[in-house]
């Protein structure tokens, strides 16, 4: 089972110009390497059978035959090959020359894609030999076969449905509406370009932008294979600069002036999945569909994905992100603190991450609106399972940024409350959680009332999505300004203002993050440390994060979303643990939709959010069913 990942492949042969026969043998040879790697798809350059630089010789009779014969012959010998290649070669029809990709595969001619956009300025004169490609396909003759050339063709696999392929050539990619916009509306998945860019300074870092940039327009996978070394040098240099991409990332790129094959695998289910999801994504241009079939070999994913989706790679962007991110959500609360004319802030300060950030952003907010510090009500409510060192934290915290900060211990109000409802407190049970939840909750909601201000949420995406939070009590607030912030991400957050802080500030938020993630409802141990602690009972938010974005995000099954975690997370996870936690989450997931019914609005400031509002409808009595069986065959 590929789940919808296929592996291909941009080749850039060594060749000799005009050499047909060489260049025939280097195609193969790459070929080869193309089987034994299991590629599905593979580019070669343009006009690579003959060579690129041939200028005047493309009118020879000599050089077009060469060329037809060369392409003859690895069909002949490409019979019992799987692979789909395009190919680069010159054809003649009639009066007309056409720059075509031959798209072969088994030894089957299955169409010629003719270049649309002939350029004709400074190095490239090819308007002095060949013809813009026909918009309608006509039948022609090649290699003792008859397939379509012209523009619009889709070549679909029969056998594996998500595999619809497009082509263009080198200069169609430049224009403003390249062919490969109308081949996509079509259906294609995967657009292959098949090119000759000579380079020269800044062309490169130009070139990755374009490929990148269409990928991300026509929500595809691109491939573009360029040509290399042979190509002749008498005015120009080539350097095979080869890519793929895959909607707006870069999988793989060649180093240049190299040869070879620049290999990854693009994942076509991912590529239909966002235009499903993207409303303003149209179909159903016209294209005339070249059915194939190939059997595949099932794909061993070589290429890792993050393992913190929600949390950019690069040390520099993910500062500039976190910037963003806390702008966003200051942002959010500012308006609302407007609108509603509130002078004051309340929340709870547990000494924790999820409220430490929400203290940070309120601060931030309450600056935007040139408003005093003071009115922010940080309030701790030490219960049964506080420690010392979260209390000193949150009160250090609170003083630091200038917050009026207060103490409500809740300890005999929950105990009066258990007696009220008949409880009995030894019974360790979720009514004795969740009693100091509500009563938390209603300590904030009525300070509010005093004061005229609001309740800041300080719940986390990650919690709302294991419905790691009391109904009635935690979720509720009168505005969240994390709800859309998942764990993993408000770690990095914290850590961003911890660096970015004055000294005393970032030693206190050092401690606040080396503290285990913990609700605090259960007395500590005796030595004082926190007994609670949430990854040991809900599983690892590294793991439930990752689970989380790829299926809201795309709309991934639990079996694809298991492999691509086995993969990701090889170092720190065995198979056994990530599908234990798997089931957990959708198990989760599904169970808790209710209480995501009536979420606060709050900021949305990513691409994955649970508010009911907008970003995720779904009925709060869905069956997990199909998915937890879908797991159990794992």
């Amino acid at each position: 089972m590929n789940d919808g990942f296929y592996r291909v492949a941009a080749a850039t042969p060594a060749i000799r110009v005009a050499d047909c026969e060489y260049n025939r043998d280097s195609v193969l040879s790459l070929l080869k390497e193309c089987e034994k790697q299991g590629v599905c798809a593979a580019a070669f350059p343009e006009l690579c059978l003959t060579g690129y630089t041939c200028g005047d010789l493309f009118r020879d009779s000599t050089l077009l035959s060469g060329a037809e014969k060369a392409l003859g012959e690895i069909l002949e010998r490409t019979k019992s090959c799987p692979v789909l290649a395009l190919i680069g070669l010159p054809v003649a029809v009639g009066a007309d020359l056409y720059n075509c990709a031959a798209v072969v595969c088994r030894g089957r001619l299955l169409g010629l894609v003719p270049k649309s956009s002939i350029p004709n300025y400074s190095e490239f004169y090819e308007a002095r030999h060949f013809t813009p490609g026909p918009e309608d396909a006509v039948e022609v003759r090649l290699c003792g076969q008859t397939a379509p050339l012209g523009q619009g063709l889709l070549f679909r696999c029969e056998t594996a449905p998500e595999l619809a392929v497009g082509a263009e050539i080198c200069e169609d990619l430049w224009v403003p509406c390249p062919p490969s916009v109308r081949l996509a509306q079509g259906g294609a998945t995967l657009i292959f370009n098949l090119s000759a860019s000579d380079e020269v300074i800044g062309k490169a870092p130009y070139r990755r932008e374009l490929v990148r940039g269409q990928s991300a327009r026509l929500l595809c996978a691109y491939v573009y294979a360029d040509a290399g070394e042979g190509e002749s040098t008498t005015d120009l240099v080539f350097a095979g600069h080869n890519l793929i991409a895959e909607n707006g990332t870069l999988l793989s790129e060649s180093k240049p002036f190299q040869t070879g094959l620049t290999v990854t695998e693009v994942d076509l289910q991912r590529m239909l999945q966002e235009r499903l999801r993207m409303t303003t994504w149209s179909n159903g241009a016209a294209v005339r569909e070249v059915p194939f079939s190939a059997e595949f070999p099932a794909v061993e994913i070589r290429r890792k994905f993050p393992s913190l989706p929600f949390v950019p790679d690069d040390k520099e962007d993910l500062a500039e992100r976190c910037e963003m991110i806390l702008d966003l959500q200051a942002s959010g609360l500012k308006k609302r603190l407007a609108h509603t004319g509130s002078k004051h802030a309340v929340l709870g300060v547990s000494g924790g991450l999820d409220s430490t950030l929400a203290l940070l952003v309120t601060v931030r907010a309450f600056d935007l609106l040139s408003l005093d510090r003071k009115g922010i009500i940080a309030v701790t409510m030490p219960g049964f399972g506080t420690t010392k060192r979260t209390r000193s934290n949150a009160q250090s915290l609170a003083e630091l940024l200038g917050a009026d900060f207060r103490e409500i211990p809740i300890g005999k109000a929950v105990t009066q409350h258990f007696r009220d409802i008949g409880h009995n407190p030894e019974s360790r049970d979720v009514t004795y959680e969740n009693s100091q939840a509500r009563e938390r909750t209603q300590v904030l909601m009525d300070l509010a009332n005093q004061c005229g201000g609001l309740v800041i949420g300080t719940g986390d995406l990650s919690e709302i999505a294991l419905g790691w939070a009391t109904y009635n009590g935690d979720i509720m607030s009168m505005y969240g300004v994390n709800c859309s912030i998942p764990k993993t991400l408000v770690r990095h957050l914290v850590r961003h203002a911890a660096l970015t802080g004055p000294e005393k500030l970032r030693g206190l938020l050092e401690d606040v993050l080396d503290t285990p993630v913990s609700p605090e409802l259960l007395p500590p141990e005796k030595d004082g440390n926190i007994a609670q602690k949430t990854e040991s009972i809900v599983g690892p938010y590294e793991l439930h994060d990752f689970f989380l974005y790829y299926m809201m995000r795309f709309g991934f099954s639990p079996g694809k979303i298991y492999r691509m975690a086995v993969r990701s997370f090889a170092d720190f996870f065995d198979a056994a643990t990530i599908k234990k936690w798997l089931t957990e989450f959708y198990r989760r997931f599904f169970a808790n939709q209710f209480k995501r019914s009536c979420l606060p609005d709050g900021p949305k400031v990513g691409t994955v959010t649970l508010s009911p509002r907008g970003d995720w409808r779904m009925p709060s009595d869905a069956s997990v069913k199909l998915w937890m069986d879908e797991i159990a065959k794992l």
